[in-house]
């Protein structure tokens, strides 16, 4: 491990499962997020949310608010699923990667060309896990993978879409709109060939966690949510993180998301609201986990407990710490591997985080309106899900409304002075 950088060597870690029973927030709090939440579905920045804090591996507050949709005709209960979006990238793609860096079958500095042979061509041969983890690999953004698939006329072209489905056009994205099975490969191609940008800065983007799942089949011989489920989910008791959850639950308990009115044409409920996660069958690693706050919080607890979970060291505490730290701060570049961060410098009205978060917390955000952030400076966690997205992707008030770093600094306001560990 002498290529991490580790300050673990001093400190005395007291680790715990993630506790169940609440202690309670103050009452003047508690009643504050009510208020703030609340007022949030009025302005209809979402139809519903939940909300989960917790500090010292105790659970402070843990309520579910308002209901799936605006018509109010089913209240969100604790257990139902939101579509995580990009928080996936945290909760999929860096789990599966601390493991296989933990067990010796990567390395982070390691080329990805190794490992996704496409990648041999002079522009992308020697990007390397880490550069693409912090988003400081100079790739483009992301493709929108089903305009391409689109002629001119709007049309789409041979062996790309079908309205009904056969053996070679098996991937349901709606009831009307089949994707040839093959497909994934022309995706592949597609990020190969694109051409980098010129600077080499923090420019945020999903492309290499599209891949992410084809070396972890490589190396482990599982799929992705396989691999998470045997390897993490079932051994902290994460039972409601899941892909493709309309396999596994009733509608009823999963939350709709967005009345897609370009690319799918009904509403998407059940699916994966990621487009590009879509046509990957609904499981990758850039969108594509489903969950509740209970479920995402024992994953932000194992993060914040360095890697163990009860007596089982599940990840080693050196990879937790090298995945959550600044990578490239001298370079502007705030993120860590996977994890977003605090900005550098903060601006009010700039950041979705509280100005009172610690230098060493981190976490991830998602487009459908899910946030995690994790602080170790506090061993608190804080887990709030929401699809904002509905009706459509139009809706903005929680970036407007400034709803998350409010709710987030209203928690560290009235922490108690004490961290209980």
């Amino acid at each position: 491990m002498s290529r991490y950088v580790v300050f673990l060597f001093s400190m005395i870690i007291q680790v715990h499962a993630f506790a169940q029973s609440e202690s309670g927030l103050d009452a003047p709090l508690t009643s504050k997020i009510d208020s703030l939440v609340r007022h949030a579905i009025q302005i209809h920045a979402f139809p519903g949310a939940q909300v989960l804090v917790a500090q010292g591996g105790e659970i402070l507050h843990h309520k579910s608010y308002g209901y799936h949709t605006y018509d109010s005709l089913r209240k969100v209960e604790d257990n139902h699923l939101y579509d995580l979006a990009s928080v996936t990238k945290v909760t999929a793609a860096v789990p599966a990667l601390m493991y296989l860096v933990d067990q010796g079958k990567i390395d982070l500095d390691d080329p990805i060309s190794d490992y996704i042979k496409e990648w041999k061509r002079p522009s992308k041969r020697n990007i390397t896990f880490r550069e693409a983890l912090a988003h400081h690999a100079r790739l483009k953004p992301y493709i929108v993978f089903w305009q391409e698939a689109q002629k001119k006329n709007g049309k789409y072209r041979g062996r790309t879409f079908k309205q009904m489905p056969s053996e070679k056009y098996a991937i349901k994205i709606s009831d009307s709109l089949y994707l040839h099975t093959r497909y994934s490969k022309k995706m592949y191609r597609s990020i190969k060939k694109l051409e980098l940008n010129e600077e080499r800065k923090y420019i945020y983007s999903g492309l290499t966690f599209l891949l992410y799942p084809r070396i972890v089949k490589d190396l482990t011989g599982q799929t992705i949510d396989e691999f998470l489920d045997q390897i993490f989910f079932e051994k902290i008791g994460a039972d409601r993180l899941t892909y493709l959850p309309a396999n596994k639950f009733p509608l009823s308990e999963i939350i709709p998301t967005e009345r897609d009115s370009f690319f799918r044409h009904q509403l998407v409920h059940g699916t994966v609201h990621d487009e590009t996660a879509a046509m990957l069958n609904g499981v990758s690693t850039n969108a594509g986990l489903f969950g509740n706050a209970a479920s995402l919080a024992k994953l932000c607890q194992l993060y914040l407990n360095y890697g163990r979970f009860e007596n089982q060291q599940l990840i080693d505490s050196a990879i937790v710490v090298e995945f959550t730290r600044c990578q490239y701060c001298e370079e502007d570049n705030r993120r860590g591997l996977g994890f977003d961060r605090p900005p550098i410098e903060y601006k009010a009205g700039s950041s979705y985080v509280a100005e009172s978060a610690s230098e060493s917390s981190y976490g991830h955000s998602g487009f459908t309106g899910t946030f995690i952030w994790m602080d170790p400076a506090h061993d608190l966690l804080v887990v709030f899900l929401s699809n904002r997205v509905y009706p459509d992707r139009g809706q903005r008030a929680l970036y407007s409304s400034g709803f998350r770093p409010a709710l987030h600094q209203m928690i560290y306001d009235r922490l108690p002075t004490e961290t209980p560990r």
